[in-house]
């Protein structure tokens, strides 16, 4: 994205979206689509787990650290994975502060597709509520200055969830038929949750389906879940940035085919290989890396990451997936100096 006179200067949600079409921007936004809460930011705002997955006051406050603590240029109000399966039934493990909400998966609630019942106050639940009255919160008190992205979990997420991994990855390899109506049925939870937050007022939506590296092949994901990613697209009238973790360059090729906005991709992958597999056909949101890099390295290191990305031309710069909880806010605030040092030094032209 060369330009020959400098971008004005944006909004942080004008340099968000900017950047989700492919469009110049005046520096490279940071992002996180999945989450950037820690313990550090929940004792700042006193927003803790649960209570902050669970009331949408404390979920709207620990959000916007991401804007006024962190300098990024979204606010995800969505931390975990789990809002739409409990709304489903799932039996739910809330944990507490410095744990994520999980599933029981050992419990799982559907063994086969007449199972699957999208119920008829799937978007009245509580946990679904508050995500919507959060986005609400967020966009009355930010107006339209910061990006909200919220979250809708795709429906292989929604299977590992519903029927627990073993059963759900062995159900793929045995009944790939069976699979695909599963998914239909499952794609209504996703679909729904993604309207009801855009009327709530989110700008872009992430949608988290965990077709990861290490359980599922690219080929996978082409038979299963290319062609209803491409339906998401059409259904759903924001930006989408579809998030898989782990190694996915197998895939970046049929996943930059759907009409996704972006992808919001892995350590594992390299800044370089990753844009070379996708051109410009979508954006690309990384991929500092987590367990290592922000959890238990220095500013330093976090910047030469930076660096890396900004070189290789990603479009949008942020952690590679929700951060550990107990991550230093010190090594989260160096990414946006970094990018906003980087982009002093090399001008706009990006």
């Amino acid at each position: 994205m060369n330009q020959t006179s400098p971008v004005k200067a944006m909004t942080s949600r004008e340099r968000v979206l900017a950047a989700l079409r492919r469009e110049p921007v005046d520096r490279t936004p940071v992002v996180n689509p999945t989450s950037v809460a820690t313990v550090e930011l929940m004792d700042l705002v006193d927003a803790p787990f649960p209570h902050a997955n669970r009331d949408a006051a404390a979920m709207a406050r620990l959000a916007a650290t991401s804007y006024t603590e962190l300098g990024f240029d979204s606010v995800m109000p969505v931390f975990s994975i789990i809002q739409e399966s409990s709304a489903l039934g799932c039996k739910m493990q809330w944990e507490q502060k410095d744990n994520w909400p999980t599933v029981r998966m050992s419990e799982p609630i559907w063994q086969d597709v007449d199972d699957i019942r999208i119920p008829n106050d799937y978007l009245s639940h509580p946990d679904i509520v508050c995500v919507l009255d959060a986005i609400r919160l967020l966009r009355k008190e930010f107006g339209n200055d910061v990006a909200i992205i919220g979250k809708t979990m795709g429906p292989w997420s929604l299977g590992y969830h519903c029927f627990g991994v073993e059963p759900f990855l062995l159900m793929s390899l045995d009944d790939p038929g069976k699979t695909m109506q599963c998914l239909e049925r499952m794609k209504e939870a996703t679909v729904q949750f993604g309207l009801a937050q855009i009327d709530a007022g989110v700008d872009a939506l992430t949608v988290p389906d965990h077709a990861t590296g290490d359980l599922v092949s690219g080929e996978y994901y082409k038979r299963f879940l290319m062609d209803m990613h491409s339906e998401f697209v059409d259904a759903i009238p924001v930006p989408l940035i579809l998030h898989i973790c782990g190694r996915t360059v197998d895939r970046m090729d049929y996943i930059a085919q759907t009409g996704m906005a972006a992808f919001h991709f892995d350590s594992k992958n390299t800044p370089c290989e990753s844009k070379e597999a996708v051109g410009d056909r979508i954006s690309l949101v990384g991929n500092i890396n987590n367990p290592e890099t922000l959890f238990s390295k220095d500013p330093a290191d976090v910047r030469r990451e930076v660096i890396q990305n900004l070189e290789s031309g990603i479009q949008m710069v942020g952690p590679e997936c929700a951060i550990p909880l107990q991550t230093r806010i010190e090594n989260l605030v160096e990414i946006p100096k970094a990018v906003r040092h980087w982009h002093d030094h090399h001008g706009h032209s990006h």
